[in-house]
């Protein structure tokens, strides 16, 4: 049955005219949209199906409609880990030396639960796209744990399978408990993409390789990552450049800016994106626009741990491919997609002037831009042919009262809201704001049982 959304009062399109639609509407057949239009120009056959119950129908009157949001860097576990007083107050390097010890007790059963809960705040705050950066598989966890949750919430997915081979022992900053050996990894890399990944266009689910970062991983396994990844058509990603510790270690240990240290590797091209990126240099910049390589922009945990402000006006400028991500709950302790994006027009603002970027090219990045950075052209915008995920809001909340004069930038501008509803793959997954693939209260329960079983595993040894 053909899904018809009707009387949006501005529906945003992104597509190639960055349309924005008054009383819009969408068919959607299946995980495929095939009309976008005004609602007074809906053609024929689908005012039939309407009118003889042949269609799903969901009437926007009052709401914004956009194309789903995209998340592009998180680390979905961390969401047990929230606050936590030793790694409130600190900057990169020291936060994860007071985090990896209580992530050490991780369990497969946590790695389902923290990832139903991180992708239900996504999908709440408008994400229908998210990509996991998982790198630590503790006590039996596996990335399956959290293919199968994100499978069960109907999110759209591009699993990273992350990694961490150089421990404290071999000159990196984890400690050694957390580190896996390499072969073990590629061979698990491997496993995966080919059990899971799909190709295909409108996939529900992707398969990434992704080393951790320069202190954590060796230049063998980021370079055998390169090629397995490239072997099997998949993307890659890792952390680079995020704050002056991470620059000084790469210069130190590599003789290389990071930036030099990825291209020597083989980590720059259209099918590699990197997180943070906020002490990306002028030539590192220069490199990433001629290579199409893409950056996760985290407004939030950079602010959170004094990182400094990405240099994003000058990367979009240039030409390098730029999303959002809000990363993980430990580092932004909230991962709200609507918000992030508020948060990245306000944060180029402080850096680079009122004019650095408007609420409206905030919008872009978190769409066709993280749509761009996954190495996707299916999601991010709403046209005939690309994937039927959106979302709306209700322009009646307290929070866009006064706005009504340009509601899409009162989207950026105002406090973020909650969506009314959300479609993802053709299939609504959020109904009056309330979603409809997992029942909230109960993994809600099971998230606070958790995070104190693992905080009590930690204190116990």
């Amino acid at each position: 049955m053909p899904l018809i959304l009707i009387n949006a009062d501005i529906l945003v399109t992104m597509d190639a005219q960055r349309r924005e639609i008054p009383g819009g509407a969408l068919v959607a057949q299946g995980p495929v949209i095939e009309w976008v239009g005004a609602t007074a120009e809906l053609p024929p056959q689908y005012r039939r199906l309407i009118d003889e119950g042949g269609a799903e129908v969901i009437d926007m009157r009052g709401k914004v409609v956009i194309p789903g949001l995209v998340n592009t860097h998180h680390h979905m576990y961390q969401s047990l880990t929230r606050a936590v007083p030793a790694a409130q107050d600190a900057e990169l390097f020291t936060w994860l030396t007071n985090l990896y010890m209580l992530w050490s007790h991780l369990t497969p059963e946590m790695i389902g639960v923290s990832t139903r809960t991180a992708m239900a705040e996504l999908m709440l705050s408008g994400c229908t796209t998210t990509s996991d950066h998982l790198y630590l598989y503790p006590n039996g966890s596996r990335l399956d744990d959290s293919i199968e949750a994100a499978a069960a919430m109907g999110m759209r997915f591009h699993a990273a399978r992350g990694s961490m081979s150089v421990g404290r022992s071999k000159g990196g900053l984890p400690p050694d408990s957390v580190v896996e050996e390499e072969h073990a990894i590629l061979e698990d890399s491997q496993r995966l993409i080919e059990r899971y990944h799909d190709a295909s266009r409108h996939a529900m689910l992707r398969v990434v390789v992704a080393p951790c970062s320069p202190f954590s991983v060796s230049r063998d396994l980021m370079r055998e990552s390169a090629l397995l990844a490239r072997n099997y058509g998949v993307s890659m990603h890792t952390h680079l450049a995020e704050n002056d510790n991470d620059i000084a270690y790469s210069r130190e240990k590599f003789g290389l800016t990071p930036a030099q240290y990825a291209e020597e590797l083989g980590w720059v091209g259209p099918d590699v994106w990197h997180a943070h990126c906020v002490k990306l240099d002028d030539e590192g910049i220069a490199l990433f626009a001629r290579t199409g390589t893409g950056v996760a922009h985290c407004p939030c945990s950079n602010m959170r741990l004094a990182s400094g402000i990405a240099p994003v006006r000058t990367m979009r400028d240039a030409g390098v491919p730029v999303g959002l991500g809000v990363d993980g709950s430990a580092s932004n302790d909230g991962a709200h997609m609507l918000g992030e994006v508020r948060q990245a027009m306000l944060l180029q603002r402080v850096g680079y002037g009122p004019a650095a970027m408007s609420a409206r090219e905030a919008l872009e990045i978190a769409t066709l831009g993280g749509a761009r950075v996954l190495g996707r052209d299916d999601i991010g915008a709403l046209a005939p042919g690309m994937s039927a995920d959106f979302v709306s809001f209700d322009m009646a909340q307290v929070g866009y009262a006064g706005a009504g004069h340009d509601p899409v930038a009162a989207l950026v501008f105002c406090t973020p809201g909650n969506v009314a509803a959300s479609v993802i793959n053709g299939k609504v997954v959020v109904r009056d704001g309330e979603l409809q693939t997992v029942e909230l209260p109960r993994v809600l329960a099971q998230h606070r049982g958790l995070a104190r079983e693992l905080f009590e595993r930690a204190r116990l040894g």
